[in-house]
């Protein structure tokens, strides 16, 4: 179900993805903040259509609009072995030290807390691991 919500102009694509990370201090006196901070911290969230409605903002550079927001599983990859459709697991970042791979964000997701509980909904291809690790990128809820 789409949650309608306000996001930097310049962010507002149909398909673009994004995690709320929270409220911030700055906008605690703005009129609007209730529409803003509306979403759940920490969860990913998908643009499903874009508004016409246009407000000034004082923190993001050309303004906010309106769009509708529906929430999405986490981009994550789990070892293969785990990497079944419907299967709770407890989720513990992979701790490795190659910074700059292509997969770091997967290995170590924004809004996933280590050892919490969380459910494979989507298992996708296998990644390459620098660890030499049989890893699959999955969505978790």
């Amino acid at each position: 179900m789409a949650t309608i919500t306000l996001i930097g102009e310049l962010l507002a694509k149909k398909g673009e993805t994004f995690v709320y990370l929270g409220p911030l201090s700055e906008c605690r006196d703005c009129k609007l903040k209730t529409v803003c901070f509306n979403l759940d911290v920490g969860k990913w969230y998908t643009i499903s259509s874009v508004r016409e409605i246009h407000h000034d903002c004082k923190i993001h550079e050309n303004g906010v609009r309106v769009v509708e927001a529906e929430p999405v599983g986490i981009p994550a990859s789990v070892l293969s072995r785990y990497a079944i459709e419907g299967i709770s697991i407890s989720f513990e970042p992979n701790r490795c030290s190659y910074f700059s791979c292509e997969n770091y964000r997967l290995c170590n997701p924004i809004g996933i807390n280590s050892g919490g509980k969380y459910q494979v909904t989507t298992v996708f291809n296998e990644i390459e691991c620098k660890n030499g690790q049989p890893m699959k990128k999955v969505f978790l809820t």
